[in-house]
């Protein structure tokens, strides 16, 4: 790839990856979305649920940041379709599963299929960014944003009433998204070999010890700030439609507008908060995303049904608007290993809901959903620590 061609951004690709970002990550969305239906039509339990969401999240976790070390070694352009091949595998297991245990295989499949399509298509989004590296991540990220959002829907106007064997349709789904992938991993193989992603003054600039160690320390504090994100936002997505069910008085269909409104308004505030992060800088839009919605939090488990909606709104816009942002910090934090950075960042982002969806369904099981919420919602107070990440400035000082 030429200097030339390095300096500008790639928008066709781009598009097309985030696109197949909201076909993959619909997919993965709406294990979630069909877990009242699955509670209805198996008899599982909240603990039960739980562990669906823990092993769907927990492999995509634990492989994310390994594939991403292995592809800044070796880049891997069909490893992209590969994983939506998987995906397609497994769900048509849980259009057909008969039971909790098949559950659990089929949400294992479409975990792998996350792992491998997450590190490789950050690495596309990077590799087609040129110099607006902020919006590049969000327009990827924002797809898979987007298809989170439509799991609500999609449950709603095809799961409720088809039921479980609904969920075949996403076979379907997954066949698109590997067609376009086909041609993806065409032009990722065309050019990789000719894109050095950082160059040598600045490997040797992070040997140095002491900017080695204020590396190691931002990065723990910006894996915390995920860690609180993560668990705020398993909580919404995954047990807030039970929530709304037992408060509000409403029916699964119904319950379903709430999670859609956070996760759309999600998708905007993903979308938005690269080009601001652009702007702005990174730093600064870490930290209104994650204090700003604090005070909302703590209303939302106890304001009236309209309200919610509006409040779930607001969270959703301001807290995931850091999603894409975070990942293009510690790949600036890190700039040799961007497979790595996005591995570690998204894929924890999954493996610490992984956790959280358990600690939670096991918390209902024993407290009930009311109180559950209450104390989900101080998890973004914890947002006072972003105020100990480096700035931009001084990340770029670093290897300079």
């Amino acid at each position: 790839m030429t200097k030339n061609m390095r300096n500008h951004t790639l928008y066709s690709i781009l598009i097309i990856m985030g696109l197949t970002h909201l076909l993959n990550d619909s997919i993965q969305a709406v294990i979630p979305a069909m877990f009242p239906i699955l509670e209805e039509s198996l008899g599982l339990t909240f603990t039960q649920l739980g562990y669906v969401a823990f092993t769907l999240n927990m492999v995509a976790s634990v492989m994310q940041p390994a594939v991403g070390m292995i592809s800044d070694r070796r880049p891997m352009p069909y490893a992209l379709p590969l994983g939506l091949i998987s995906s397609m595998i497994g769900v048509f297991i849980l259009a057909v599963a008969p039971n909790f245990w098949t559950i659990l295989l089929s949400v294992f499949f479409i975990g792998i299929g996350s792992a491998v399509f997450h590190p490789e298509g950050s690495r596309v989004a990077y590799l087609a960014a040129g110099p607006r590296r902020g919006l590049a991540q969000s327009i990827y990220q924002v797809g898979g944003n987007g298809g989170q959002a439509l799991a609500p829907i999609i449950t709603a106007v095809i799961l409720v009433p088809l039921g479980q064997f609904g969920a075949i349709w996403f076979t379907l789904i997954a066949g698109i998204a590997v067609v376009f992938l086909l041609y993806i991993a065409r032009w990722y193989g065309n050019r990789i070999n000719n894109y050095e992603i950082v160059d040598e003054e600045r490997k040797n600039k992070e040997q140095n010890p002491n900017v080695k160690n204020a590396i190691r320390f931002a990065l723990f504090i910006l894996i915390f700030l995920v860690f609180a994100r993560s668990w705020y936002q398993n909580a919404i997505t995954n047990y807030y439609a039970f929530f709304a069910i037992e408060s509000y008085d409403i029916n699964i269909k119904t319950s379903q507008i709430y999670t859609f409104t956070f996760l759309f308004m999600g998708a905007i505030g993903t979308f938005l908060g690269g080009p601001l992060a652009d702007r702005f800088g990174k730093k600064n839009v870490i930290v209104l995303s994650l204090l700003v919605p604090a005070p909302l939090t703590l209303a939302l488990p106890h304001v009236g049904p309209i309200f919610a909606i509006t409040l779930l709104a607001l969270i959703g816009f301001l807290l995931l608007s850091s999603f894409s942002v975070a990942v293009v910090y510690a790949q600036e934090l890190v700039p040799d290993k961007i497979g790595t950075m996005s591995g570690l960042i998204v894929g924890l982002a999954f493996g610490m809901g992984a956790v959280g969806s358990v600690v939670l369904g096991w918390l209902i099981d024993l407290v009930g959903i009311e109180v559950t919420m209450i104390a989900t919602s101080t998890l973004p107070l914890l947002g006072m620590f972003t105020f100990l990440l480096p700035s931009d400035e001084k990340i770029r000082k670093w290897y300079t």
